[in-house]
């Protein structure tokens, strides 16, 4: 059970609060502990303010049960401020940050830690397959969110339905490149969640290089990117989807009028560089559907519900 991985790194303290305070550990999303103050848990999206505070020493013995008594042999890891562990948690950490030559070279006296469960719903995206497949085919389509609606874990499904194959299309040969180490979740270079069996995945790769590197090395027929951004990254997505790559990325956003005014992406709006907009809203379930869009920005379809959370 993946909330066994979570109890493991926990100081027997936090687990008896957490227990107190009847929380269902398949709902939580995250455990923030920072010294001297109480910890704060997200469940169901709300804040639970538990009435236990962290101490330092406590909060290094949960460092090394994170590190594996060895938190030097993580040095790669920190310097995106974050551990994947066994399960596709992330445990993200903050203190006082090395440079060398104007670059993050390790953290130290780490005084803050937030654990984020990573929850894999298989299914959830059963709903929006249909409207991002044309003719056996995957549309481009960039899936568009605000915080915690749940774009990771629908991403993460179209990837693993995408890949595994179904009614609608056959299997496709998929590239993920896993920036946050959050859509596979791979420790120790092997994906703990499910994201299908014809799918290759770059873990803790800058998005540029990564699409780069799927497109020379492995072929794929769609890769999947979470969270794009930069004028570089916007770029790069362009020269996959003129190679012939179909491509699936996310972005933060409230709404399709929100993103027309983005500059990096006002453009590719007009270019109709996507044929599928799905814009998500926070609701009772994931991946609820605020609207799905076509290439020209028109309303397809609207409020589709998803599974459960």
């Amino acid at each position: 059970m993946r909330c066994e991985n979570i109890k493991q790194i926990l100081t027997r303290n936090i687990q008896e609060a957490i227990e107190k305070a009847h929380l269902d550990w398949s709902q939580l999303q995250e455990i923030r502990l920072r010294i001297g103050q109480p910890v704060v848990a997200v469940y169901k999206s709300e804040e639970i303010i538990l009435p236990i505070s962290i101490e330092r020493k406590e909060l290094m013995e949960i460092i090394e049960y994170v590190s594996n008594y060895s938190l030097y042999a993580y040095e790669n890891e920190l310097r995106q401020g974050f551990i994947t562990i066994e399960g596709g948690h992330r445990v993200g950490m903050a203190g006082q940050v090395l440079v060398a030559n104007g670059q993050v070279k390790n953290l130290k006296n780490i005084s803050s830690v937030n654990i984020r469960i990573s929850h894999e719903i298989l299914h959830c995206a059963d709903s929006i397959l249909p409207y991002i497949v044309q003719n056996k085919q995957v549309c481009h389509t960039l899936i568009i969110s605000p915080p915690r609606c749940g774009k990771t874990t629908i991403l993460r499904d179209l990837v693993r339905q995408i890949s595994d194959g179904n009614k609608l299309l056959k299997g496709c040969s998929v590239g993920v490149v896993d920036e946050r180490s959050e859509l596979a979740g791979c420790y120790q270079g092997i994906p703990q969640n499910n994201v299908g069996m014809r799918t290759d995945v770059l873990d803790g790769c800058p998005k540029v290089e990564g699409m780069l590197m799927l497109i020379r090395s492995m072929s794929p027929q769609v890769i999947a990117v979470d969270e794009i951004g930069g004028m570089e990254e916007v770029e790069t997505m362009k020269y996959a989807m003129h190679c012939g790559v179909k491509m699936l990325v996310t972005v933060h956003g409230e709404s399709m009028e929100e993103i027309r005014k983005k500059p990096l992406f006002e453009q590719l709006v007009k270019e109709h560089c996507f044929k599928r907009y799905i814009v998500l809203h926070n609701g009772e379930h994931v991946g609820e559907v605020a609207g799905i869009y076509d290439e020209r920005g028109s309303l397809i379809y609207k409020e589709v519900k998803s599974c459960k959370s």
